[in-house]
């Protein structure tokens, strides 16, 4: 086990540059900003933050992301959901399960998620369904004692 891991849904805002960006640096909305301020220097925990993306699924806050503009609603999310739950087992398969994982996201993004819910393994949740939700998810951050 990985320990806790931090799972974000992505933004409508981005960074413009049209060259790939870490996804922490390309998502300026939600709790990415905050996320990139407290994390910028700590390998350790950026490693045990993901993003679940519109165009690319479960992402790394260190994968190199191009330009998109993709919005995820409920049918995408029906789409995208086998390939995110590919993601989540090949990650949880080379990483191990968290014991806990922090889910900072709209509604939507649950469909993505639908798989680690039915895992027999499957981690304690805390579910912030604001995405801009930074105090309360600081505050579960803290709780667990990430930097």
């Amino acid at each position: 086990m990985i320990g806790d891991l931090l799972i974000a849904g992505c933004s409508h805002r981005k960074a413009p540059e049209a060259r790939p960006l870490p996804a922490l640096e390309r998502y300026t909305g939600g709790i990415a900003p905050q996320l990139n301020a407290r994390f910028a220097g700590h390998r350790e925990a950026r490693g045990r933050i993901r993003f679940l993306s519109a165009a690319y699924g479960l992402v790394r806050a260190d994968d190199m992301l191009s330009r998109y503009d993709q919005r995820l609603d409920a049918g995408l999310a029906r789409q995208l959901r086998p390939a995110v739950a590919e993601q989540i087992r090949r990650d949880f398969t080379a990483n191990g399960v968290p014991r806990r994982v922090l889910l900072v996201l709209e509604p939507d993004y649950l469909i993505l998620l639908a798989d680690l819910l039915a895992l027999p393994e499957r981690p304690a949740l805390h579910w912030i369904s604001d995405p801009r939700g930074w105090p309360q998810a600081a505050a579960v951050l803290n709780e667990w004692r990430w930097p």
